[in-house]
């Protein structure tokens, strides 16, 4: 039995990571949280969990000494680009300094935990070509981006130089229960949500549609996460995503069309991102390969299923 340690256990991956190990496995899951953890409520017992803050170099020692992990799932961070450009500085320091911390610290227990660092398919910035492999360049154009690079970059490194065991993963877009609203999908099925019941007027405003994503279930990018882990090669960095991509107007149309009223779409220029990227999807072959990951879950079954959790809880909270 292992003693597995996931940083950013109450996140939106996080909270299913740990659902998924405490399913498939018997390792002692111990998480680091710093803010709410609602997302944890149906299995906290089953949980070993640690409170602070991974930016403060003491408290994380405190942390890692306590859990002394065989694996770390390090998932914990600043997520939003939106919030990276408003406060670079908070991006940079929560998703930088916090791997950092993890890592010094553990260096000075004399442990090196078997790591996966995730980081984000934004590490590629506007892709020259399609599909994104992992040996393209490194040019992210947002400042989660750029933070995202560093950790990459820093995983590498420690690899290298400390003969850490470090295996990094890309994400690309996921979606499922329990994501926050500030992201497209829940943003809009929010929005159905409320319509239904009548707590906003039958119009939702979006920017733009065009924009196509690589998206994936949550649980099917957990499942990749627990397959690195134990196939994984250390050194070695792994895109995850379906490898194809669709446009935000089909999330939008699945949503209308699952609608219990009709809802009309106002499109606001002001709602645009600057420098949007068209497309983006990934080569996945090198994942597929290395450990027989497969997405199992149809996205369309995920934007549902978002539309669901909105439902339950404006019924709950009527």
């Amino acid at each position: 039995m292992a003693r597995v340690l996931i940083t950013g256990i109450a996140g939106f991956a996080g909270s299913h990571l740990a659902e998924a190990l405490l399913a498939t496995t018997d390792d002692e899951i111990w998480g680091i949280v710093h803010r709410s953890e609602w997302r944890l409520a149906p299995w906290r017992d089953d949980l070993h969990l640690l409170y602070g803050d991974l930016t403060n170099p003491y408290e994380t020692a405190k942390m890692i000494e306590t859990a002394r992990p065989d694996r770390i799932y390090h998932l914990a961070g600043q997520a939003h680009v939106g919030q990276s450009w408003s406060d670079p500085w908070v991006t940079y320091e929560v998703n930088i300094r916090s791997q950092l911390n993890i890592i010094e610290s553990a260096l000075k227990l004399q442990i090196r935990p078997r790591t996966l660092i995730v980081t984000s398919n934004l590490v590629y910035g506007k892709p020259k070509q399609l599909p994104i492999a992992e040996t393209a360049p490194l040019q992210p154009d947002n400042p989660y981006g750029i933070s995202k690079a560093a950790q990459d970059l820093m995983g590498g490194a420690y690899f290298s130089g400390k003969n850490w065991p470090i295996i990094r993963a890309r994400p690309f877009n996921h979606i499922g229960p329990r994501q926050a609203d500030t992201f497209v999908v829940p943003a809009f099925a929010k929005q159905v949500a409320n319509i239904e019941n009548g707590l906003q007027e039958p119009v939702i405003h979006v920017g733009n549609l065009s924009a196509r994503r690589d998206f994936s279930d949550v649980r099917d990018v957990v499942h990749a996460y627990q397959l690195l882990m134990e196939h994984g090669t250390p050194g070695e960095v792994y895109n995850v995503g379906q490898g194809k991509s669709y446009a935000i107007q089909t999330i939008l149309d699945i949503l209308l069309a699952a609608s219990r009223v009709a809802i009309r779409v106002v499109v606001d220029p002001d709602r645009f991102r600057p420098n949007d990227t068209p497309d983006s999807y990934c080569d996945n072959r090198k994942i597929k390969e290395a450990t027989g990951w497969e997405p199992a879950i149809p996205w369309s079954e995920s934007v549902l299923a978002v539309l669901a959790e909105w439902r339950e809880r404006i019924r709950l909270n009527r």
